[in-house]
């Protein structure tokens, strides 16, 4: 028979420890341990369990069939980009994002094309059949989807075993529950006994299967820190919600690069994919006003030109502001001091703010450049020259250094129409570079 004990885990990242603590080691929350009973098998029951099953076989690599790792195609080939060529069999796939981000109708899209590959099940948990119907409907779909209006998670593997599908999709993992966990829907305990068995499900059938995970108000994703090691693709929404445009970024890929991301126009027929990226975040204009530069930036694999805009003022208080909207808050900082110390521009008693147009996240070091010269054009009230475009990473000693992909982005700015090109490949520091950009 089994013995009972008790174990503490806290509830924000599912740490583990045999007696309570006030803060936890881990994530260092406070006040976060709840207790969880556990059976611990004696010595008489592991015997029996092991003689029940049987012992593992070890499968050598070149005997595994090629045929079961196949990627399957959704229809939506920025999307199959972001997961590294396709959707590949047997992999937990976990999208999360704000409310209104389109991640259930991005699913559904999805399941209504995935049925010409065999059975696709969509679980939902947060609406009744007949509210899929009816968003199927609107999408245009017609698919022999099956769905289940369920939340037992037992029951819905136990039926999934006869039904042998190539996708399952969950939405969303806040709302299943297993019976013989000790815990309400949408607790720690849950979320990871429930991806747990998804994933166990998944890796045994050879599923492709997608949850849907819920944000808290602070933007990561609901539940343990665990559900993101343990699922193989990470997915979130990133960007307004309101606006028409979707970024959907990888933040997670064990098929495929990271930060990779696809772009959607949300309209009443659904997601549409954007191919073009670049057209969006350059919103068009072809005079830029001072304190606005273009960069060519690499996000993912791909070039994307993105427009950065900076504003500069005369402070008000005693100590000036420096705000950064989609870009790294102490790079904006180091790239201010470069300026006021190589470069002589005083801005210690300016306002400073700097962003990045169209809700794209931008942090890799090319973008310096760009943010450079668009403080100096807004310092100045100098717009830089018509159709040009920059990327270079900037030392504190006003240097500019050499980046990754030079000739590609190059490449994608001349392909837009940007003629003159400020790089670190024709200025060697970024006093040059701003006195050509504005004389």
């Amino acid at each position: 028979m089994a013995k009972t004990r008790s174990v503490f885990f806290c509830n924000a990242c599912g740490f583990e420890s045999t007696r309570w603590l006030g803060r936890c080691p881990q994530c260092e929350a406070w006040n976060s341990f709840d207790e969880r009973p556990f059976a611990v098998p004696t010595r008489a029951a592991k015997a029996v369990a092991s003689a029940r099953g049987a012992a593992p076989v070890a499968i050598e690599l070149g005997a595994i069939d090629s045929a079961k790792i196949a990627r399957l195609q959704s229809g939506m080939g920025e999307f199959d980009g972001v997961l590294g060529g396709g959707i590949v069999p047997g992999s937990v796939t976990l999208i999360g994002g704000p409310p209104g981000a389109g991640k259930s109708t991005l699913l559904l899209q999805i399941a209504g094309r995935l049925c010409k590959n065999g059975r696709v099940v969509y679980v939902c948990g947060e609406e009744s059949a007949a509210q899929v119907k009816l968003r199927a409907e609107r999408l245009g779909i017609d698919a022999p989807l099956l769905v289940h209006a369920e939340t037992n998670l037992r029951a819905v593997l136990d039926a999934l075993e006869r039904t042998d599908p190539v996708a399952l999709i969950v939405d969303s993992i806040q709302t299943v529950w297993l019976p013989d966990a000790e815990s309400y829907a949408g607790s720690v305990t849950q979320i990871r006994d429930c991806t747990q068995a998804l994933m166990e499900f998944s890796k045994r059938t050879g599923c492709a299967t997608f949850i849907v995970g819920h944000v808290t108000k602070d933007g990561a994703i609901a539940g343990p820190r665990l559900l993101e090691h343990l699922v193989d693709t990470v997915l979130y929404f990133e960007g307004e919600t309101t606006g028409e445009y979707r970024i959907l970024r990888a933040y997670k890929n064990r098929f495929g690069s990271i930060d990779e991301i696809c772009v959607f126009a949300m309209h009443d027929r659904g997601l549409n994919e954007v191919h073009n990226p670049s057209e969006l975040f350059l919103a068009g204009r072809e005079e830029r006003p001072s304190g606005s530069c273009v960069v060519a930036s690499i996000v993912g694999s791909r070039p994307v030109l993105v427009e950065v805009q900076a504003l500069v003022g005369e402070s008000s208080y005693g100590t000036p502001r420096r705000l950064a909207n989609n870009l790294d808050q102490a790079r904006l900082a180091m790239i201010l001091a470069v300026l006021e110390r190589r470069v002589g521009m005083h801005l210690g008693t300016h306002d400073v703010y700097a962003s990045v147009a169209g809700g794209l996240r931008v942090n890799e070091p090319a973008v310096d450049l760009g943010i450079a010269l668009a403080i100096a054009s807004s310092f100045r009230d100098r717009p830089l020259p018509p159709h040009s475009a920059a990327f270079g990473e900037l030392g504190l000693s006003g240097e500019l250094r050499s980046v990754n992909a030079s000739a590609r982005r190059e490449a994608e700015a001349r392909k837009l129409g940007y003629r003159t090109i400020f790089s670190p490949e024709q200025y060697r520091d970024v006093a040059s570079a701003i006195a050509a950009a504005l004389s």
